[in-house]
């Protein structure tokens, strides 16, 4: 007896090939975060933890009673909310700025407000040093030197972590509809009132947001604080560093990492209830219908006073240590750095700027593949839960010691088949780790508004699901991967917690160059730290103007 078999349709032939689709597209990201992030920080953490071959489970406590250990994990967490504090008290007003009010230059501004975002830490901390330290612009008019001193630490994280908010919450906040708290006030509510029963907890959930991402970034600041604080000051991060590479107290310097990744789990995991809070429901418009003219004394006077923050807090840095570097005559700093005769590096210094960019060229490339890769099979609809714990599993490397992993990699790939030390790819894998969060969270909004029924239609006419991502999904999203590639570029170039360990003497990259510069004795060496800072500078912001004219609405907050 024949038995008719039941009718498959393309689209339905499709979806049942889904599943080894979306394999197919996590089988390079996931073996690149096995091989290059686990497996290291696996091989530091076991290195650290085990003494021949047992775990030492009492070694936790025994670090945390040390008193030394319990000072930094405490200056780590109050200058943490301490820096958030400060950046929410000075960017929510710039946040109100730039999505209510509409004047000349805005979206200049708005640019120059995001360049230290994009810049290395290192440079955020040379720039401070320029105004705040030893010969700069304080230490000139009123002797005053603030880099031993923990208002140097925090606001050179307010000067960093500026656009986060201004981005997150102004953002939101533009597209809140007005006409709700203009209701308010027609019933009778002064404008501050209204603005704290209405408008206030629609931003809240952008703030905590917000929030929660500079108390990330301070939590975990390296840069900064080594280079500003000094030996008064240290973090976990800058304190596991010292108990790597100075002190190769492996044992002590894993149970911090263990610490920080513990830490940093839990503000991820508060992050993401924060993010589906902000996804409910808002009645939202077009920004452009919500931005007008500066109405009243009271809004003058506001923007004047961002205005001003914005001179004082990220212009004047940035222009101090321009300066810096234009001190000696003749470009003096600048042609020193072609010099072979350098008692840090076995190279001129200026080699540092060809590496920087092949590093972060190669680092681009890679991020990139990983990272659309990922970001395509976390936007199918047919994702389940432990899709989303892959997706909180490419935020990690933002979280985990930079410095751990920068370690790992000269302990775990040394042995064949992947001893790589020797060779120059490693520089950009671990640039790369760090930039592959940032091309998913700028991909992955866009490809989940990608209208399913283009796939489908494509899939019905007969295209396969590669075909179908190739002519459907990249051009729709071929600007949001430019927007990823610039970002990756921008944050491969400056990272320093793990090159500062695996970039050779005689490849150092421009972070690391500018951080021995500026360790170093000498007003030479100094104005060299200023004017390898400066070209690292022009070179984010460069990047960054590219990243403002190719940026859509749809292509993420930043």
């Amino acid at each position: 007896m024949d038995v008719a078999r039941p009718e498959v349709s393309p689209a339905g032939r499709t979806r049942g090939r889904g599943g080894a689709l979306r394999l197919g597209l996590l089988a390079l990201p996931l073996a690149f975060f096995a091989l290059f992030f686990a497996y290291p920080v696996a091989a530091i953490l076991a290195r650290g933890l085990k003494v021949d071959g047992v775990w030492q489970a009492g070694r936790l406590w025994e670090v945390l009673g040390q008193s030394d250990i319990r000072q930094v994990l405490w200056f780590t967490t109050w200058q943490a909310l301490a820096s958030t504090a400060l950046t929410l008290l000075i960017a929510l007003p710039g946040a109100y700025v730039f999505a209510r009010l509409d004047f000349p230059g805005k979206q200049v501004l708005r640019a120059v407000v995001t360049v230290p975002f994009v810049l290395p830490t290192v440079v955020v901390g040379t720039a401070f040093l320029a105004v705040a330290g030893r010969g700069g612009l304080l230490d000139e008019l009123w002797g005053v030197r603030l880099d031993t001193t923990v208002w140097a630490i925090l606001f050179a994280h307010v000067f960093f972590n500026y656009a986060v908010v201004v981005r997150t919450v102004g953002g939101l906040w533009s597209q809140l509809d007005p006409r709700q708290e203009e209701a308010a006030r027609m019933l009778g509510a002064s404008p501050l009132a209204a603005w704290r029963r209405v408008t206030l907890p629609a931003l809240g959930p952008a703030v905590a947001a917000a929030a929660l991402m500079v108390f990330l970034f301070t939590f975990t600041s390296f840069g900064v604080v080594r280079i500003l604080g000094g030996p008064a000051f240290s973090t976990l991060e800058v304190e596991i560093y010292r108990q790597t590479s100075e002190l190769f107290d492996l044992s002590t310097a894993a149970v911090l990492t263990v610490i920080q990744f513990v830490a940093v789990g839990a503000i991820l995991a508060v992050h993401a209830w924060t993010v589906r809070r902000r996804e409910s429901a808002l009645r939202l418009v077009d920004p452009a219908m919500t931005a007008r003219p500066p109405r009243g004394a009271r809004q003058r006077a506001l923007l004047a006073g961002v205005l001003v923050s914005v001179l004082v807090l990220i212009l004047l840095p940035l222009g101090v240590l321009v300066r810096r570097s234009l001190d000696a005559p003749g470009f003096g700093y600048y042609r020193a750095l072609a010099s072979a005769e350098s008692e840090v590096f076995l190279v001129p210094p200026i080699h540092a700027i060809g590496n920087s960019l092949a590093y972060a060229a190669a680092a681009t490339a890679i991020a990139v593949l990983v990272g659309a890769l990922a970001a395509a099979a976390l936007a199918r609809r047919d994702a389940g839960r432990w899709m989303r714990g892959f997706d909180a599993l490419l935020m990690l490397p933002l979280g985990v010691s930079a410095v751990t992993v920068g370690f790992g990699f000269l302990i775990a790939l040394d042995e064949p088949p992947l001893d790589l030390r020797a060779t120059w790819i490693l520089v950009p894998l671990a640039q790369a780790l760090v930039g592959v969060p940032f091309v998913v969270r700028i991909m992955l909004p866009v490809l989940r508004a990608v209208d399913v029924r283009l796939r489908e239609a494509a899939a019905v006419l007969g295209a396969s699901p590669w075909r179908v991502w190739r002519e459907v999904d990249l051009p729709l999203v071929r600007r949001a991967v430019l927007v990823a590639a610039g970002f990756a570029f921008a944050v491969s170039l400056g990272e320093f917690g793990a090159t500062v360990f695996i970039a050779r003497p005689d490849n150092p990259t421009l972070p690391v160059a500018v951080a021995k510069l500026a360790g170093r004795p000498g007003d030479l060496n100094y104005g060299q730290a200023m004017a390898l800072s400066t070209i690292l500078m022009v070179v984010c912001a460069v990047a960054l103007l590219v990243l403002e004219r190719l940026r859509t609405d749809r292509s993420g907050e930043f």
